[in-house]
C-alpha cells in the first residue's frame, strides 16, 4: 500500500488488561488490512501485535491520587509526547483503552486537534463520577463498552455507543481438567493448590503481596501439604517480586505461561481486585478478592464510589460470587480464613462454583476483537 494511504492509529493502554485488549484489537485490524500503523502507549503484548510503544504501560499502571503523584515523572512526559504528536502530526484515529484519568485529558487534546476518538472500555461512570458522561459526550466520537448495562447509560446521554461484549469471553479457555492442569505445571493434584494473584501494577504488588504471602504462611500452617502458584503479569518483572518472595519458606511456583490453565489447576485463589477476577470466575475456580489503597485515596473513594461490589466478577454477576476483603478487612487472618473454608468445606466450594458458572452468559456472544476492528475501519472511513 502507498505510504500516503497508510492509516496511522494512536492507541493508549495504561495497564496490563488494556495491553491484552489492545493487542487483540490490533491483530483483528491487521487481519483485514495489515498496512495500518499503530503507535502509542502499551506493553509487551501490543508490541508483539505490531504496535510501536512510546512509553510502556508497566510504568503507567498506577491507581489513586497518591500513586499518580509518585509516578508523575513517567506519566507527565508520556502525556506531553502524545499531545505534541496529536497537535503536530495528527493520526487518523485515537483509540483510548480504559485508564480514564489520563485518557480523557488526551481526548480533549485530540478533539482540539480534530482527531476522532474511539474509547474502548468505559470509565466506570456507573460506579462513581457519573458527571463524566457529559465530558465524554463532548470529547469522544464513539464509546465501545464491554458490560451490557453500560450501553443504556450512554444511549440515554446521547453518546454514540456499541456493546461489543467482553474480550475475556473469547480469551478465557482451557481444555484441561483440574488434575491435568496441575500436572502440566509440575504440581500434585492430590494436594491443595492455592493461587496467589498480586495484581499487575507495581504499586499493588508493594501494598498487597506482603499481605498475600502472610496469608499463605497461615494457610501453610493449617494445610502443611499446600502448594502455591503465582503468575507474573506482563507489566511485572522477576525483579519486581524478588524482594517480597525472599525469606518466605513457601512452596511457590511462579510462571508467565498459560494463566487460564494455571487458574484451572487451583483449588482456590487469592486475587487482587481487577480484570483477573473475571478470568478466574470464567474458569470457575473459587476465589477471595482483596484490595487496599493508600489511606488518602481510600478515604476519597468511599465518599465517591456508589456500587455494592468492587470485584468485576461480582459486578457482572450482580451478586456476591466471591467474598471481598477491602482495606483493613484484607488482613492475612481474614484472607486465610476464607481460603481455608474453600479448601476444607466441599459444599461451600461447590456453592461458589455454581454461582461463578453464571458469569459467562452475561458477557455477550464473543467476537469483541472483530467488532472493535469494524468500528476502527468505520471511523477512519475504510469499507
Amino acid at each position: 500500500m502507498d505510504v500516503q494511504t497508510t492509516k496511522r492509529i494512536m492507541i493508549v493502554a495504561g495497564e496490563a488488561s488494556g495491553d491484552i485488549y489492545g493487542a487483540g484489537l490490533i491483530r483483528a485490524v491487521h487481519a483485514i488490512d495489515p498496512a495500518f500503523r499503530f503507535f502509542g502507549i502499551g506493553g509487551e503484548r501490543m508490541r508483539e501485535a505490531g504496535a510501536e510503544t512510546l512509553a510502556d504501560s508497566a510504568d503507567m499502571a498506577v491507581v489513586g491520587l497518591v500513586e499518580v503523584l509518585k509516578h508523575f515523572d513517567v506519566i507527565a512526559p508520556a502525556f506531553l509526547h502524545l499531545k505534541r504528536t496529536l497537535q503536530n502530526n495528527p493520526p487518523d484515529l485515537l483509540i483510548l483503552i480504559d485508564y480514564p484519568g489520563f485518557n480523557l485529558r488526551l481526548a480533549k487534546v485530540a478533539k482540539q486537534a480534530g482527531v476522532k476518538v474511539l474509547y474502548y472500555i468505559s470509565p466506570q461512570i456507573w460506579a462513581w463520577r457519573q458527571g463524566r458522561v457529559k465530558k465524554i459526550k463532548k470529547l469522544v466520537d464513539h464509546m465501545a463498552v464491554i458490560l451490557p448495562f453500560e450501553a443504556p447509560l450512554y444511549e440515554k446521554a446521547g453518546v454514540p455507543v456499541s456493546f461489543v461484549g467482553h474480550p475475556m469471553a473469547d480469551r478465557v479457555k482451557t481444555e484441561l481438567s483440574h488434575a491435568e492442569a496441575a500436572s502440566s505445571f509440575g504440581l500434585d493434584p492430590s494436594r491443595p493448590i492455592v493461587g496467589l494473584f498480586p495484581g499487575s501494577r507495581r504499586s499493588e504488588v508493594s501494598r498487597l503481596l506482603p499481605v498475600i504471602l502472610d496469608a499463605a504462611q497461615l494457610l501453610q500452617h493449617r494445610f502443611p501439604d499446600v502448594q502455591f502458584v503465582l503468575p507474573l503479569a506482563s507489566t511485572l518483572s522477576d525483579a519486581d517480586l524478588a524482594p517480597y518472595l525472599t525469606g518466605h519458606q513457601l512452596d511457590i511456583t511462579t510462571t508467565r505461561e498459560r494463566i487460564h490453565d494455571l487458574i484451572k489447576a487451583c483449588d482456590a485463589v487469592i486475587a487482587v481486585s481487577g480484570t483477573v477476577t473475571l478470568e478466574i470466575a470464567l474458569v470457575g475456580t473459587p476465589l477471595v478478592i482483596i484490595y487496599k489503597l493508600a489511606a488518602l485515596t481510600y478515604q476519597l473513594a468511599i465518599r465517591l464510589v456508589k456500587v455494592d461490589h468492587i470485584g468485576l466478577c461480582n459486578i457482572v454477576a450482580g451478586e456476591t460470587v466471591a467474598q471481598e476483603l477491602i482495606q483493613d478487612d484484607a488482613s492475612p487472618q481474614r484472607i486465610a480464613q476464607e481460603i481455608g473454608r474453600i479448601l476444607s468445606d466441599a459444599s461451600y466450594a461447590d456453592e461458589l462454583k455454581k454461582k461463578l458458572s453464571g458469569v459467562r452468559e452475561r458477557l455477550g456472544g464473543g467476537g469483541s476483537d472483530q467488532k472493535m476492528a469494524a468500528l476502527v475501519l468505520a471511523l477512519v472511513g475504510q469499507p
